[in-house]
């Protein structure tokens, strides 16, 4: 990597702190941001409140769109100016490459997401059911939500899978960096509704899964269609995404029983199906980040 030997001479300890900075900063100026069009939009405090209050797919754009702008600016003024970080040590690998990794990456999400479902329709009660609308409006609103889903998934990829990973694996490895910042990705969702200890525990394997998908051939961008590949099939199938629910026409998801397997009300990342999955995910996606010696 060209940029190496900037982020190798930082400490440990420096390394912690600008991640800390890195993320803070990020989502402070992402709140502000947010809260300030959303006032623009309502004019008042309490119609901003509501308004960011909401699920809806305009919300999600908006709180994406900013958090990912914030996460680049950050990137840009303490990764590449004081840090003096460059692109390659990024993994912002250029468009040849990293198509090809984003596609790969979004199967490979989108496999995971599909054997956690197969595991709770098999081993529990989860089940698909006929609901309003016509199969058109199911497949442009399935698409609608995917591309909501989209900057969300590019912005925490960018936050956590960015700056913070590339300074601690500098300092303690790569492993020890994807296992350590899948912690904090993990617990950036504990206000996520309908929340269950093992859904903490699923966003940290997830967590550990994405990680090694940017050490893969793509670098960033495989590890983007990998979020985007399962956050992407979990919500075009009507289930919530680490608890936020999608209202997708023609079909409707129960998740039956029992809530351990399937998860419940959090969706399928709150189950043990999931927990399943991404384990069997984790090594395959070890073995593919193992070909990328960049």
């Amino acid at each position: 990597m060209t940029g190496a030997p900037a982020a190798a001479r930082i400490s440990l300890l420096k390394a912690i702190g600008w991640s800390i900075a890195f993320v803070v900063l990020t989502l402070l100026l992402a709140s502000l941001l947010g809260y300030g069009i959303a006032l623009l939009l309502r004019g008042s405090q309490a119609g901003a409140l509501e308004l960011l209050g909401s699920l809806g797919p305009g919300t999600m754009l908006l709180q994406a769109t900013v958090t990912l702008g914030s996460a680049l600016l950050f990137t840009w003024l303490i990764g590449f100016r004081v840090l003096r970080l460059g692109p390659a040590d990024l993994r912002w690998v250029s468009v040849p490459r990293g198509v090809p990794g984003f596609a790969l990456g979004t199967l490979a999400g989108a496999l995971a997401a599909g054997v956690t479902l197969a595991i709770s329709v098999a081993a529990g009660d989860a089940a698909w059911i006929r609901d309003d609308g016509t199969f058109g409006q199911y497949l442009g609103r399935a698409a609608l939500t995917v591309a909501v889903l989209a900057p969300a998934a590019l912005s925490e990829e960018v936050i956590f899978r960015g700056v913070p990973l590339v300074l601690l694996a500098a300092s303690i490895g790569r492993g020890a960096a994807v296992a350590a910042i899948a912690i904090p990705f993990a617990l950036a969702h504990l206000g996520n509704p309908n929340l269950t200890a093992l859904g903490v525990g699923n966003i940290a394997l997830a967590g550990i899964f994405l990680g090694l998908a940017f050490y893969a051939p793509g670098g960033i961008w495989t590890a983007w269609g990998a979020h985007l590949g399962w956050n992407g099939v979990l919500a075009a199938l009507d289930t919530p995404v680490s608890g936020v629910p999608f209202d997708i026409p023609f079909l409707d998801y129960s998740a039956g029983a029992p809530v351990w397997l399937t998860g419940g009300a959090f969706g399928p990342e709150g189950g043990l199906a999931a927990t399943l999955a991404l384990t069997l995910a984790i090594p395959i996606a070890a073995s593919w980040a193992g070909k990328d010696q960049s």
